[in-house]
């Protein structure tokens, strides 16, 4: 069947290093809070906030159980209550605009690696013809920024629709998020094909909406009973599965 359009995933897909790395900016985030919190007169310790930070994933883990998403402000105001629960309250809209950039700068100063094969295989299948479109879970940094890395690595010009989980409330696997970033580019789920590595949030959640999926995956073995309709290992053999799948 025909392929009009297609849906790429980020972590795992085109950025390589996995979303858990996205811990890794840890304490770049509660250094830049301490210093902001104490020049505004509202000082906190370092074992405090990281503490809270911690305290803050378990309120982010049961929110994306229920594959909802909040945006980033919410994370930094959770990490607030779990200093004091008072404290959100006695931080003004300017503060809190800098703390929410601090949170989500930190990518950006230390890039995750890209598959070095995205940007070829992008610019293979945008001229031939096909609507791309990218679709992403976010773990703590917000899409905005997310799409500000995508423009560095020279990906994001790609994609006629960018739609990430903290902007839209809702998370892979729901078949939601797939469907409107299908209305979103006039795209239909029947001639549709997602791209992506995780067998639940891509897999199932990509057919659950009516696609047709291609996983990247390091093996061949398919772990879930109902697997994709191809497996590839890197994104350089995107366009020439997107051929297989139209013959």
């Amino acid at each position: 069947m025909k392929v009009e359009t297609i849906t790429i995933d980020l972590w795992g897909t085109l950025l390589l290093d996995g979303p858990a790395s996205d811990n890794r900016y840890k304490r770049r985030r509660m250094a830049d809070f301490q210093t902001l919190l104490g020049a505004a007169g509202l000082s906190t310790s370092g074992s405090a906030l990281d503490r809270a930070y911690d305290e803050s994933g378990a309120y982010l883990s049961r929110i994306w159980s229920t594959h909802r998403d909040v945006p980033a402000v919410d994370h930094v105001r959770a990490i607030l209550a779990g200093v004091d629960p008072g404290l959100p309250r006695r931080v003004p809209p300017a503060l809190l605009t800098a703390m929410v950039d601090a949170y989500a700068r930190p990518i950006l100063l230390l890039p995750p690696a890209v598959d070095d094969g995205a940007l070829a295989a992008l610019e293979t299948l945008k001229g031939s013809g096909y609507k791309l479109a990218l679709v992403s879970n976010i773990m703590r940094t917000p899409g905005a920024t997310l799409r500000q890395l995508l423009g560095r690595f020279r990906l994001l010009g790609y994609f006629e629709q960018t739609t990430f989980s903290d902007e839209v409330g809702i998370r892979k696997p729901a078949p939601e998020i797939f469907a409107l970033t299908l209305r979103a580019i006039g795209g239909d789920a029947a001639t549709a094909v997602h791209v992506g590595d995780d067998p639940m949030l891509d897999v199932q959640g990509a057919q659950a909406a009516g696609m047709r999926v291609i996983q990247v995956a390091s093996s061949s073995a398919r772990s879930n009973s109902v697997g994709p309709d191809l497996i590839i290992h890197r994104l350089a053999e995107l366009p020439a599965a997107i051929e297989r799948l139209e013959s």
